[in-house]
């Protein structure tokens, strides 16, 4: 049996769905992740995972593409190329499925599930509903075991990525903590001034401490690291970044794809995260972490960008000191 399994939207929200990949990949002789570019390397890090197809679609992101024939036509030639009986549309509680489940079944595929509130008509083959509030990473492997999919024996269901082990040739010898102080998402970011205080005193507490950051982060990255930690802004691929993360003793990061990350590589996360989308749904899996952040504040749920509260209090009101005491906690086994 062939298998495709949609998640179009982000490199976090990939990484939440590598239980669920590996779920139907217990069960299906070859699995097609369908994925956006922003996802599409977390992807290619996912078990199970045999071919990534990348398309960018028009009702997924910030920046959606426009909607052109030609190109959903295209991608429907290819889903039908990949000859797959079944299909696994996985989104977040926010999300349809039924545009991804009308391609799919346009390319040919037979058995389609999917959570949903809608309708589906003859969209989908299993119409699930997932359960209140669940986490995302639960909820896909709800429905991948709704659909015929579960987990196969000894498989604990965590997060987990594909990686080489140890990172000395980025990092140098000796124990570490990593610092990452970006996020797509300006209402998900601790203010650099908050993460240049937390590399100092860490720093200061006998910490050696590596900060990330992406290509486009590197401003922000040179500005936390000063002259108290490493500076590995723009230095990491994906898989560097995970190997980073495992050799790491605590990982201080917002609510953003490197947190899923270094729960894939069950690195303890001290979690600076926004309220604009629930914890509970979102916040780190299966791994030891503090949740730092003011969960009830009035950003609460708006899934807001750009924090609509003067000041970004949710946040901001976390002081350095105490991302310190909650690095201290994990290390000690804490949480």
């Amino acid at each position: 049996m062939r298998a495709v399994v949609v998640r179009l939207d982000s490199f976090g929200d990939v990484l939440l769905a590598g239980p669920a990949v590996r779920a139907v990949a217990g069960r299906a002789d070859r699995v097609t992740l369908l994925c956006g570019p922003r996802g599409a390397p977390a992807g290619r890090l996912l078990p199970g995972v045999d071919e990534v197809m990348v398309w960018d679609a028009p009702w997924v992101g910030f920046s959606p593409p426009p909607v052109e024939r030609a190109g959903i036509d295209r991608l429907v030639d290819r889903v039908a190329a990949v000859g797959a009986d079944a299909a696994l549309v996985l989104t977040s509680f926010h999300q349809s499925p039924l545009p991804a489940a009308l391609l799919l079944r346009m390319a040919g595929i037979g058995h389609i599930a999917a959570d949903s509130v809608d309708a589906p008509g003859s969209l989908l083959d299993v119409r699930h509903h997932r359960a209140p509030d669940a986490h995302e990473a639960r909820a896909a492997l709800d429905l991948a075991e709704a659909a015929g999919f579960p987990l196969p024996p000894g498989d604990d269901g965590r997060l987990r990525v594909r990686h080489a082990p140890g990172a000395p040739d980025l990092t140098g010898p000796g124990p570490y903590v990593v610092v990452h102080p970006g996020a797509s998402v300006a209402a998900r970011r601790w203010s650099p001034e908050r993460c240049v205080q937390a590399v100092r005193l860490l720093a200061g507490a006998g910490h050696r401490v590596v900060v990330t950051g992406g290509p486009d982060e590197r401003e922000l990255t040179a500005l936390v690291a000063g002259r108290d930690g490493l500076d590995l802004g723009g230095r990491t691929e994906p898989s560097d970044l995970a190997a980073v993360l495992a050799a790491a003793g605590a990982v201080v990061v917002g609510n953003t794809g490197p947190a899923h990350l270094a729960a894939a590589v069950g690195t303890p996360i001290v979690s600076l995260f926004s309220p604009v989308v629930p914890a509970g749904r979102w916040g780190p899996y299966g791994v030891p972490h503090v949740l730092l952040g003011d969960q009830r504040a009035p950003c609460a749920d708006t899934r807001a960008r750009q924090c609509p509260v003067p000041g970004h209090p949710c946040l901001d009101e976390v002081t350095a000191e105490d991302v310190v005491a909650a690095v201290e906690k994990l290390l000690e086994g804490g949480a």
